[in-house]
């Protein structure tokens, strides 16, 4: 079955850096689309990156552009969120899913899978 594991999450100070990993199983990337979304307590899920698994086209969320860079490795069936100029706004629960079809606003494909999700703290 598909499964997606996250990891990478932890508590940096603002300014700090992060580079979150999704393992994925049961299905190639090259067969679908993935990206990260997260949530933080009390808010609404917030779509914040995706790349096209087919051509590598890259997506990002107006709040994180120019600061969080996503990557994949085919061969390794693994997607990455380097974050850099982490700010306490960043604070969230970040998942790794499948067939995301719009970041702003946020769009899942009913067929998509989601991760156990990663913790992100950026705190001072």
């Amino acid at each position: 079955q598909v499964q997606l594991v996250e990891s990478g999450g932890g508590l940096v100070q603002p300014g700090g850096s992060l580079r979150l990993s999704c393992a994925a199983s049961g299905f190639t990337l090259d067969d679908a689309n993935i990206g990260w979304v997260r949530q933080a307590p009390g808010k609404e899920r917030e779509g914040v990156s995706c790349i096209s698994t087919s051509d590598g086209t890259t997506y990002y969320a107006d709040s994180v552009k120019g600061r969080f860079t996503i990557s994949r490795d085919n061969a390794k069936n693994a997607v990455y969120l380097q974050m850099n100029s982490l700010k306490p706004d960043d604070t969230a629960v970040y998942f790794c899913v499948t067939d995301i079809i719009a970041l702003e606003p946020l769009r899942v494909g009913v067929q998509g899978y989601w991760g156990q999700g990663t913790q992100v703290t950026v705190s001072s």
